[in-house]
């Protein structure tokens, strides 16, 4: 893969700067796409253009407005509050945005001779959403190679893992205080460790904690280990 090219769907938050970090371990070039669909959280459009231009990547923004008008919920309506039931989605759920981003995402890859596609989605951690599960990337990665006649190939690294180790993944990569710092997942629009409050915070931090303290035993183990055999 590494002399091939790739897009990554990127909105500057946790999972989309890692997954970007990923492609560009795994990728001779690299370029990202991020949505404006009227979200109330629209900074992160700003955070996105910031990391891609400070990692060297060329970033476009694609208008997809048209989610709002039809899909109207509580990350594109302030009067609608951020809930999560039991047995509902989440009134966070946009539907169709995963589908219409990756199908967009497709048709600006093929455009730009890329073949292979990026997206953070993951099914450890995915509220309930149906759009972030690995059946439905598997199934549109084969609608999108019939309907263009082209071989794409949908990249999920996160899909498997949960909070915890897509923040040990960024460490890996080198990333994991760049992310913490320049990314905005934040529902409510404010960057790094966020507003604490929003389940999009609450599931970042207890993944950051998890890790940390795992990390801080591990370190502690080896040390330890070091000092039995000196």
């Amino acid at each position: 893969m590494k002399n091939e090219k790739a897009v990554v769907v990127f909105s500057g938050g946790q999972d989309s700067t890692t997954c970007l970090f990923w492609a560009l371990e795994n990728f001779e070039e690299v370029e990202t796409v991020t949505f404006h669909y009227g979200q109330r959280h629209n900074k992160e459009i700003e955070v996105a253009e910031e990391i891609a231009k400070d990692l060297g990547v060329e970033n476009t923004v694609l208008d997809m407005s048209l989610l709002n008008q039809l899909a109207p919920n509580a990350l594109t309506r302030s009067d609608i509050e951020i809930e999560e039931k039991e047995g509902e989605l989440p009134t966070t759920f946009v539907d169709g945005r995963n589908l219409l981003f990756l199908s967009f995402a497709s048709i600006m890859a093929k455009g730009k001779g890329a073949r292979h596609l990026v997206t953070g989605v993951c099914e450890t951690d995915f509220s309930g959403y149906p759009d972030c599960r690995d059946i439905f990337v598997k199934s549109l990665n084969v609608t999108l190679n019939l309907s263009m006649d082209h071989n794409f190939v949908i990249h999920t690294p996160l899909m498997w893992i949960d909070k915890k180790d897509t923040w040990k993944l960024a460490d890996e990569l080198g990333a994991l205080d760049y992310i913490r710092y320049n990314t905005l997942t934040c529902y409510n629009g404010i960057k790094a460790d966020g507003c604490g409050e929003c389940p999009a915070c609450k599931l970042r931090k207890n993944g950051l904690d998890q890790y940390l303290a795992e990390k801080e035993e591990e370190k502690n183990a080896t040390a330890n280990l070091s000092e039995r055999r000196s």
